[in-house]
């Protein structure tokens, strides 16, 4: 397969790239770590520009990617593959403290597979080697048929040789319809990558966390509480995990125990369409109610794009500002079709 330079600014680094390859995919296997999001094109996260060379634009969204924007030179680097030899301009940065692990393949069988709510299973994988990754990063997991679909991880970089995923059905889906609810089994060999992510737990910040989630948006939130229990706990913690009923609501009895165990974590769970003895309504409005002033806070926002959008507000308006808010947004295919994307400020981080 034909292999080509790219060279990143300011930077310098050079490094190569097959032909069949994306840009980003290159960069974070030789731990260059450079925006990125979705990975499949539609958010923009990744946008980077071509200052000389040739890519294939690959599958970008033209929401993400304007017609304008391409006519100037611009690509999304996370579905871009190179066709010469290429230099481009990227954003290359990471906070202090965070690790920067490169993007590996790994080879895994199923551990367990279990259905922990209606429509969302539980997959443990045991990796044949350990993989390293900061709370809060996501892998790529391989799909039959060709196909890839990311996954947060809910486990801890403490045992990196089991990694747990929560995984929500979605209708007609090829990696959740197609494979992990009606054939996948404990005992399957299956195949990933990662991790991949800049939407991770950040250690040096010392302000009280606010994490707030909707749905498997709760997996890489999972994935900080409990690396910060294992931490001894240093870093005040508040929950909100946004579910539609209270069937919806997984692994509320972790959290209520870790809650009535220690005294750095409160859990606030809300049911947006179902009466219960608990809080009821959207996690932005329940957040609004208890944070009129959330400055001096620092939040973790992971869900829907409009449950992230909607929260974002909320923070906002309650004057916490973008340097202390990172978010993840979870897009799947009905997204893509829809055309739905991220504006994203320069000063909120993922």
């Amino acid at each position: 397969m034909t292999t080509h330079t790219i060279r990143v600014e300011p930077i310098g680094a050079e490094i190569q790239c097959r032909e069949d390859q994306t840009v980003l995919d290159a960069c974070l296997r030789e731990g260059i770590w450079l925006p990125h999001a979705c990975t499949h094109g539609t958010c923009g996260t990744c946008k980077a520009q071509i200052l000389d060379g040739e890519v294939d634009l690959g599958d970008a969204s033209p929401y993400a990617l304007l017609e304008s924007e391409r006519d100037e030179g611009a690509a999304l680097i996370c579905v871009a593959q190179p066709r010469g030899d290429v230099v481009l301009e990227g954003e290359v940065d990471m906070d202090e403290g965070v690790g920067v692990h490169p993007v590996r393949d790994f080879r895994a069988r199923v551990d367990s597979l279990e259905e922990i709510a209606p429509d969302v299973r539980r997959l443990v994988l045991a990796l044949e080697e350990p993989m390293r990754f900061n709370p809060g990063q996501y892998v790529l997991l391989d799909v039959p048929g060709g196909h890839q679909r990311p996954y947060s991880i809910a486990s801890t970089p403490s045992n990196g040789s089991l990694i747990e995923l929560h995984l929500k059905r979605s209708e007609n889906g090829v990696a959740t319809d197609g494979w992990v609810f009606s054939s996948l089994k404990a005992g399957d060999e299956v195949t990933l990558s990662g991790p991949y992510g800049r939407f991770s737990f950040r250690p040096l910040r010392t302000q009280p966390i606010l994490l707030l989630g909707s749905g498997t948006g709760l997996a890489p939130l999972k994935a900080m509480i409990r690396h910060i229990d294992e931490e001894g706990g240093e870093h005040q913690v508040t929950l909100y995990h946004g579910v539609a009923t209270k069937d919806d609501l997984y692994d509320r009895e972790y959290f209520e125990e870790l809650e009535a165990r220690t005294d750095w974590f409160t859990y606030r769970p809300a049911l947006s369409r179902d009466d219960w003895n608990g809080r009821s309504g959207r996690v932005p409005a329940l957040l609004a109610e208890d944070f009129p002033r959330a400055g001096g806070n620092v939040a973790y926002i992971c869900g829907s794009p409009d449950m992230v959008s909607d929260t974002m507000k909320a923070l906002m308006k309650a004057r916490l500002f973008p340097r202390d808010i990172y978010r993840e947004d979870f897009f799947d295919s009905a997204d893509r079709a829809a055309g739905t994307h991220v504006v994203r400020s320069p000063l909120i981080r993922r």
